[in-house]
């Protein structure tokens, strides 16, 4: 009997036809499935559409509303496929993540760089390879895009207009597509997860009020002081380096200690994509250390973002967890 995978779409490139003001998402669940007539030979296939969007306009608030269509299918199946723009991709298959730890199937992002009914499109492909994923993957959330199957902590579009828009950053990629198929390479895994005993439904809140910087030379601390007024939560900056911040004349340590006065999470980064944050190493960096900050290590800045999103959505009970890796966000303990 063929495995039972829920197709839930969400709209993005893959589910967009031609308009006057552009490509729009405009197919519906049912409409992917008939022009993609091969998936039928691969599973079981039932297709809910979530909501239909560019997803640069899927917000938290999307991720909250696809994580409970998520909760709800896999009830009744072996395995979950989204369909996803993929400028936010990265940001939901992260979101989600942490957001569904501990759920017991496979789900499996996938999405298009050029429209499903587009003679080029390579839809079809990540289509049916994420069906493959999603039948034969242990339980976690997955971005299967152009042969690569990708942690959705660890996933980063890197190009535009390539098809091989995504890369795993970090880390190995879980697995990858040749002409003998799937190889899916769970030896890889970055670190022990850590067991989380929350209730699914508790499971899902997030504080959406995290602001992203990132530094440049002679930002001016003034910025922190609108973080504050605006009533942000949590912030995570993408520092030099190693995870430098510059304190000569224009002093962004002192700020940091602001922020933790006002009980503001502050999660601190690279701004280089490979390789991790580690304060340890130069004078500036150890003044951060000093500051009462967390290091994001070797996350993502999607990853860490995410993260401080979910944490600070129960912060009482979740922030002993910011320095775990619960979802393969990163190689080894930050703290």
């Amino acid at each position: 009997m063929l495995p039972r995978i829920i197709l839930l779409t969400t709209g993005g490139t893959i589910a967009s036809l031609q308009t006057e003001s552009g490509l729009a998402p405009a197919m519906t669940a049912q409409d992917i499935l008939r022009l993609c007539p091969g998936l039928a030979g691969q599973a079981q296939i039932e297709a809910r559409d979530v909501f239909s969007l560019d997803s640069s306009n899927i917000q938290p608030e999307e991720w909250q509303q696809l994580a409970r269509a998520v909760c709800d299918a896999a009830l009744h199946c072996d395995g979950i496929v989204i369909t996803h723009g993929t400028d936010t991709m990265a940001y939901s298959a992260s979101a989600l993540s942490f957001m569904l730890q501990g759920l017991n199937i496979p789900v499996v992002f996938t999405g298009s760089q050029l429209p499903l009914n587009h003679p080029l499109s390579d839809g079809p492909g990540n289509l049916s390879e994420a069906f493959t994923v999603a039948t034969h993957a242990a339980p976690g959330v997955y971005v299967a895009f152009h042969h690569k199957v990708i942690y959705g902590t660890r996933a980063v579009k890197l190009r535009t207009l390539g098809f091989d828009a995504f890369d795993s950053i970090n880390a190995p990629a879980v697995g990858y597509f040749d002409a003998d198929g799937l190889h899916m390479q769970h030896a890889v895994a970055p670190c022990g997860q850590v067991s989380v005993s929350i209730p699914p439904e508790e499971m899902l809140l997030i504080e959406p009020r995290v602001f992203l910087l990132k530094l440049m030379p002679g930002t001016d601390p003034e910025i922190f002081d609108h973080i504050i007024r605006a009533g942000y939560q949590g912030l995570v900056i993408e520092a030099f380096g190693l995870g430098g911040l510059h304190y000569i004349r224009r002093n962004l340590l002192d700020c940091l200690g602001a922020l933790s006065e006002q009980r503001i999470l502050t999660l601190v980064t690279t701004q280089c994509l490979y390789e991790k944050a580690d304060f340890s190493i130069y004078e500036v960096g150890r003044h951060v250390l000093q500051s009462s900050v967390w290091g994001a290590h070797d996350m993502t800045t999607e990853a860490a973002l995410t993260k401080l999103m979910w944490v600070l959505g129960d912060r009482d009970k979740r922030l002993p967890l910011i320095g775990r890796c619960l979802a393969h966000e990163m190689i080894e303990e930050a703290f």
